[in-house]
C-alpha cells in the first residue's frame, strides 16, 4: 500500500513544553486511521501540524507527497478537514453551506452544481435545501459537514472527533459513510474518545504525554494487551499518564 502520510520525529514544543514528541508513523491510501489519546495527549496538536495550520519545531512530514514547511498551499488542495467545534455556518441554508465550501476548495459554477445536486441527493434533503442549518439535529448537521468537507474529492480527509455529542444509531450512521469514502480510496484520519470507534479503524495509534505509545490494529492491540476491547487497551497505556485534562 501507498503511503499518503509519512512522519519522521515531528514534534512541538511550547516553550519548554513539547506538545507532541518524535512522532513517527505512516498512514496509507484508503486506509481508515484512528488517532486517540486523552485531553493533553497531543492528538489534536498533531493533527493541526499535518493539516499545515500549526509549524512543527522539529522533525518532517509529508501529506499526499507535499512537505508540511514549504508547500502547504499544496497540501490545503489535497485535504479535507472536519472540526469538531465548526464546521458549518448556522446562518446560511444546506446548499448555501455546500456551495460555499465547494467555491473555497476551488471548484468551479459546473463542478459546485452538479455536486450540490448530488450532495442533497444522498442525504435526500432535496426539499430541505433552503433550511438553514441551525434547524438540523446535530446528527444530520454532522453528517452533512463530513460530506462537505470531502466535496472536492481530497486524498486525505482529517476528522476532529466527529461524533462528538450524537446518538449511538447517528454515530453508525456516519460511520457507514466513512467506509463508503474509505472505499473509493479516500483516506481517513480520524479521532475519537470513543474506543467501541476504534474498533472500527484498520489501524489505531494511542497517544500518551506527547508520544505514541502504541500503534497497530485493533485485533493485535487487544491481542498484545490481553483484553477483549479497545477502551481496555486504552486504559493499560493510558493509567499513569502524567498529563491531566
Amino acid at each position: 500500500m501507498r503511503p499518503v502520510i509519512t512522519t519522521e520525529k515531528l514534534t512541538k514544543r511550547f516553550g519548554d513544553f513539547i506538545a507532541a514528541n518524535e512522532l513517527t508513523f505512516d498512514v496509507n491510501q484508503g486506509e481508515i486511521f484512528g488517532f486517540l489519546g486523552a485531553n493533553g495527549a497531543g492528538k489534536t496538536t498533531a493533527m493541526r501540524m499535518l493539516c499545515g495550520l500549526l509549524a512543527p519545531s522539529s522533525g518532517k512530514a509529508t501529506i499526499a507527497g507535499f512537505d508540511i514547511y514549504g508547500q502547504t498551499k499544496e497540501i490545503k488542495t489535497k485535504i479535507g478537514y472536519m472540526s469538531q467545534k465548526f464546521s458549518l455556518y448556522d446562518d446560511l441554508t444546506i446548499s448555501e453551506n455546500i456551495r460555499f465550501y465547494a467555491g473555497i476548495y476551488g471548484m468551479n459554477i459546473k463542478q459546485i452544481k452538479t455536486k450540490t445536486r448530488e450532495l442533497l441527493e444522498g442525504l435526500q434533503l432535496q426539499r430541505e435545501a433552503k433550511t438553514l442549518v441551525r434547524e438540523l439535529p446535530l446528527g444530520w448537521k454532522q453528517k452533512l459537514a463530513f460530506l462537505v468537507s470531502i466535496v472536492h474529492g481530497p486524498d486525505i480527509v482529517f476528522l476532529d472527533e466527529p461524533t462528538g455529542g450524537v446518538d449511538p444509531v447517528t454515530r453508525r450512521q456516519f460511520w457507514d459513510l466513512i467506509y463508503s469514502a474509505a472505499d473509493k480510496g479516500v483516506t481517513i484520519f480520524v479521532t475519537t474518545h470513543y474506543m467501541d470507534e476504534a474498533e472500527y479503524c484498520n489501524r489505531v495509534s494511542i497517544m500518551v504525554d506527547g508520544v505514541i505509545a502504541a500503534l497497530d490494529s485493533p485485533v493485535n492491540l487487544k491481542q498484545q494487551y490481553a483484553v477483549t476491547n479497545m477502551e481496555d487497551v486504552f486504559y493499560e497505556l493510558a493509567r499513569n499518564a502524567k498529563r491531566k485534562d
